[in-house]
């Protein structure tokens, strides 16, 4: 009989392990919350089991629920994918105790790399390098504060149970430290039940490399090289590469090495990774070590050739590494980036909404892992990554190129999405000639966060061109729906006596409005919503997506959006915008910053909400009042609501 997995995960990574299942000959179970009840994973599994309310404490989290899953459909295997259970040590355990096997390391192993301060104490004995830093037990502020002034600033302050970015913070004045530390610990808490913290010397412009790291039962260890992950914005990862620009041989020997060590120091097993950070000049320190697969696995298997979730199962099922530390492949260079539904503009928010129009690219050296689809939606409840777009070249600069145009071909309507940014960042001199280092958005900002440009004649035309084919294909398809269809009420081809008349469509992009009179129509192409047309100046072929009055426009890899012209709407969505301060997702209030009733500087904090496990602080928007707030903390907001009553001061 063939073995029955179950996938304890969501999105992108369950369909990946699904399909490699599959592959493999296994049969698959997937679990979902009511959230994701039609999600792509559970369309892809043999079987599925639902666990409960969208909230992942009751479903995706509840361990018994995914536990009593198994046993009810036979399943024999647990793959806990990244997030959720997958370093859950209490969740292996329980998982041996029910006869099923955990697709994972040892419980002793996650419960040993589990806490970052006695990892830490592990790795000194295992004589890895570690950063200066305190990780003790007592959690007390004075002595907190005692030891960040002790080590120098800047500090960071860290989760000691964290990862994702989250309950992290850089203090670099004595003064900042209390602060810092009350919201570390508030976050820490909320994400992972535990606001226990450690002090770690905060170096400058560091590296982030981390090394992938797989171990058999058998006793057996090795690495499959390094990838560099220094771009990141929050401590969140947005680009990761392999191999590491600029690494030796020797360093990439060294460090392979010492993760190696880190791995067996805790009798490892499976697939991990060890987290190095690394100065500018060379030197690395050990950070942690994530006790199951990364997201950023592709890049690894894009530059070997190897498949790290059939390893997964295999070693799972008792069998050996099936090559030596000498056999592992390196083949050219891979780059992977994440696509999220933020708002880079707004400091990433997260965004929601359902995905009307969703299109990837192709081609060679191109691969798309998503767990959505057309139709799905992007929910507040869990992590809003889309997709992950990974590209190969037989250079960096040949997957630049890749990347490049992947971004460009990548179409997304429905939620706000980070993927012009990319391409701004993709496009930079700072990351194209691989000057990277953890600071490199937030010093890039000017260049990443240019002032808007206005759209060239030739997106103006384009877009018009289209609105009248289509508002000439609505026409016909009416006439012919009708009793009359050769009426000549029913022409769409503008003829007069007098000859040809233009048909004019008036378009707004932000503040400006024009008429654009269009004589030719667009000629559509196979593929849906892409169009042949003839500019004044030039054919070209262009994506255009219609949503409601918006017309999302694709033209040379740039997106703009276009809104067909209605002053009677418009005046009603400037009524509607009214008002003070608005929730710009659906959360939880966790803090009032001021007293209703304080007269704040624009700027100034007034309100920290919580949501998708993070914290987002919402500023006043001019010098003013707070007159009040609508929610006290720990209320549930619904996005949109009203937060805070603001009088904005008026000028003398």
């Amino acid at each position: 009989m063939a073995p029955k997995l179950l996938i304890a995960n969501r999105g992108e990574i369950a369909c990946r392990v699904i399909r490699t299942a599959r592959r493999l000959g296994w049969a698959t179970v997937a679990v979902y919350s009511d959230a994701d009840a039609g999600a792509r994973h559970v369309r892809l599994a043999d079987e599925a089991v639902r666990l409960g309310p969208a909230a992942a404490r009751e479903s995706y989290l509840d361990a018994a629920k995914v536990l009593a899953a198994a046993k009810a459909t036979g399943a024999t295997f647990i793959h806990p994918g990244y997030g959720f259970l997958s370093e859950n040590a209490a969740f292996a355990e329980a998982c041996a105790a029910a006869g099923v096997t955990f697709v994972g390391p040892p419980p002793a192993a996650i419960r040993a790399m589990g806490g970052k301060s006695a990892a830490k104490a592990l790795m000194v004995k295992a004589k890895v390098p570690v950063v200066p830093g305190y990780h003790g037990a007592d959690q007390s502020p004075d002595l907190l504060q005692a030891e960040a002034d002790r080590i120098g600033y800047p500090v960071l302050i860290k989760a000691s149970a964290g990862g994702g970015g989250k309950g992290m913070r850089i203090v670099r004045a004595t003064g900042e430290f209390a602060a810092a530390l009350a919201s570390c610990r508030r976050e820490a808490a909320a994400s992972f039940g535990d606001d226990t913290v450690l002090i770690e010397k905060y170096l400058e412009r560091p590296r982030h490399i981390e090394v992938q790291v797989f171990a058999d039962t058998q006793g057996h260890c090795l690495y499959l090289h390094e990838r560099d992950c220094s771009v990141q914005r929050r401590h969140q990862k947005v680009l990761e590469e392999a191999p590491a620009p600029g690494m030796t041989p020797e360093r990439r020997a060294a460090m392979g090495q010492a993760a190696v060590n880190a791995a067996l120091a805790v009798g490892y097993v499976g697939a991990g990774t060890v987290e190095f950070i690394a100065a500018q000049s060379g030197e690395f320190y050990f950070m942690e070590m994530n006790t199951r697969l990364q997201v950023e696995h592709p890049v690894t298997e894009m530059i070997t050739g190897l498949d790290l979730v059939e390893w997964q199962l295999r070693v799972a099922s008792g069998e050996a590494l099936p090559i030596t530390q000498a056999e592992v492949p390196l083949q050219g260079h891979a780059i992977e980036a994440r696509l999220y539904a933020e708002d880079p503009d707004r400091g990433f928010l997260p965004s929601t909404g359902q995905l009307v129009h969703l299109a990837f690219p192709g081609g060679e050296g191109v691969r798309i892992d998503t767990g959505v689809e057309t139709g799905d939606a992007i929910t507040p409840h869990y992590d809003p990554m889309i997709a992950k777009l990974i590209v190969h070249g037989a250079t960096r600069a040949e997957a630049l190129g890749r990347l490049h145009r992947a971004l460009g071909d990548t179409h997304i309507v429905g939620v706000e999405n980070n993927v012009a940014f990319l391409q701004r960042l993709v496009a930079g001199e700072a990351f194209s000639t691989a000057r990277l280092d953890t600071g490199l958005i937030e010093r890039e900002h000017d260049a990443l966060f240019p002032p808007a440009t206005p759209p060239s004649d030739s997106a103006w035309q384009a877009v018009a061109a289209v609105e009248v084919t289509r508002q000439a294909a609505a026409t016909r398809a009416e006439a012919e729906a009708s009793g009359d269809p050769t009426s000549p009420w029913a022409a769409t081809d503008g003829w007069r006596v007098t000859g040809a008349m233009p048909r004019v469509v008036t378009l707004r992009h932000g503040a400006e409005a024009r008429a654009i009179a269009v004589t030719a129509h667009a000629e559509p192409t196979a593929v849906a919503g892409t169009w042949r047309l003839r500019l004044v100046d030039r054919t070209t072929t262009v994506t255009v997506v219609a949503r409601d009055a918006q017309r999302h426009l694709w033209l040379d890899g740039e997106h703009l959006l276009f809104t067909v012209d209605d002053p009677l709407q418009r005046d009603a969505d400037a009524a509607a915008g009214a008002g003070g301060l608005r929730a710009p997702m659906p959360g939880k209030v966790i803090a009032w910053l001021v007293e209703p009733g304080a007269v704040v500087k624009a700027g100034t904090g007034l309100i920290v909400m919580e949501a998708m496990k993070m914290e987002h602080t919402l500023t006043a928007p001019a010098d003013g009042t707070v007159a009040a707030f609508s929610y006290g903390v720990g209320e549930q907001v619904p996005e949109g609501a009203a937060l805070v009553e603001f009088t904005a001061t008026v000028p003398n």
